[in-house]
């Protein structure tokens, strides 16, 4: 493919094109995207490694999101614990307001004082209503379970949780508690990335406080225990949002993240789960696009001893693409043309910007592109010839310039 720019001196010169490495790459695969066809009402996936997002179906709708809101609970709490304002050992007062929440509970009354440590693992494991809130009204400003989610709300849009309104600390039914896929994907990876010292607990397939909630022990998570790699984090159920499930897992060194909701039972929530694990850890392959040293363009030089200079890029780059079906990848080489001699070997003299996907969910690398040799300036001919061109270039103007990529 080809095309041409007006090359002057300090302009900016930019050429667009699925170039030669994405085409080959493309080329090598079945000319039809084979999508995955999900019976969740919304869904998300992401690959915890590149960013990179697999599958995005109603994601960014705000929804209920039943006791998958906890998380954000939990991430204040685990916030609050790196600063210091909490330990695992502090105990906390269990309010009467926190007490009177039906559904999950650990059982607490409020002569009780359970460590945060105990609360985190009520909230995690048994998906404690009660645990929830008493965690939420320690982390309020003013005590109360509306001041933290004040609060929540805020740091959720700090994180970039856009479609997100907290009204509670437990994700009870509540008018105005909503969360997009999109945003607890988010919130999850925020939790896996910033605070790998607490992930473990979300793996824990039992805890029953002080042996009051036998029945009500065990980790709702239908992933774990598979042996696929899932370690978390948290489900969610009521009945105007349905089944829901923020799960993770990690196989052969890659992690996936996924959001799912609206599922009609927890059977289907888990056949669901465990369909868009095998999917995102299977149907996915990384593969190189970018090699270092590869000549991507050629770059005319002003007052050079030669007329132009490879330009290529300085390290490697490889992106995930989907093991069947045509990639939605595209390429920009940028660069000011044109370029002043002397040049130096490895100079960095542009940008190669690589992006992969469209609208939303794209993905952008950018790598320079460095010189891929050594321009020395011209001599005294040279000099009176440039000179020569660019009074020319003020009478009739300058010639394009082209610049070619393969495709």
């Amino acid at each position: 493919m080809t095309a041409a720019i007006t090359a002057l001196p300090h302009r900016a010169a930019t050429f667009v094109a699925a170039l030669a490495f994405a085409l080959t790459c493309a080329a090598a695969l079945p000319a039809t995207a084979q999508g995955f066809e999900t019976e969740a009402r919304a869904a998300y996936v992401v690959d915890h490694g590149t960013g990179q997002v697999l599958l995005a179906h109603n994601a960014d709708v705000p929804l209920p999101p039943a006791s998958m809101s906890k998380l954000m609970t939990l991430l204040m709490t685990f916030e609050a614990l790196q600063e210091g304002r909490l330990t695992l050992e502090t105990r906390l007062p269990v309010s009467e307001h926190a007490m009177s929440f039906g559904g999950s509970t650990m059982f607490l009354n409020t002569s009780d004082r359970p460590t945060v440590e105990d609360l985190i693992r009520g909230v995690i494991i048994v998906s404690g209503n009660d645990a929830s809130v008493a965690l939420a009204e320690a982390l309020s400003p003013d005590g109360t379970e509306e001041g933290f989610a004040r609060i929540a709300t805020e740091r959720a849009r700090e994180l970039g949780m856009t479609q997100t309104t907290i009204r509670n600390g437990s994700g009870w039914p509540t008018a105005g508690h909503v969360m997009s896929m999109r945003d607890l994907g988010i919130l999850a990876e925020e939790i896996i990335t910033a605070h790998p010292e607490y992930y473990d607990y979300f793996a824990e397939t039992e805890f029953d406080y002080e042996n009051r909630s036998p029945a009500n022990r065990f980790n709702r998570n239908p992933l774990l225990g598979m042996g696929i790699g899932a370690d978390g984090l948290k489900t969610g159920h009521t009945q105007e949002a349905g089944y829901g499930l923020v799960g993770s897992a990690m196989q052969g060194g890659r992690r996936i993240t996924f959001v799912i909701t609206g599922l009609p039972s927890a059977a289907a929530r888990a056949r669901e789960a465990e369909r868009i694990t095998s999917w995102a850890l299977r149907q996915f392959v990384e593969r190189e696009v970018v090699e270092a040293g590869t000549e991507m363009a050629r770059a005319p030089v002003f007052m050079g001893a030669a007329a132009d200079v490879g330009l290529a890029p300085a390290s490697d780059l490889a992106l995930l693409l989907p093991a069947m079906g045509e990639p939605a990848l595209s390429a920009e080489v940028s660069y000011i043309s044109p370029v002043i001699a002397p040049v130096a070997e490895g100079a960095e003299l542009g940008t190669l910007r690589v992006t992969l996907g469209e609208g939303q969910d794209a993905v952008e690398h950018v790598i320079p592109l460095v010189a891929t040799g050594t321009v020395a300036e011209g001599g005294m001919l040279t000099r009176l010839g440039t000179a020569a061109r660019a009074v020319l270039y003020e009478l009739i103007g300058p010639p394009p310039v082209p610049i070619t990529a393969g495709g």
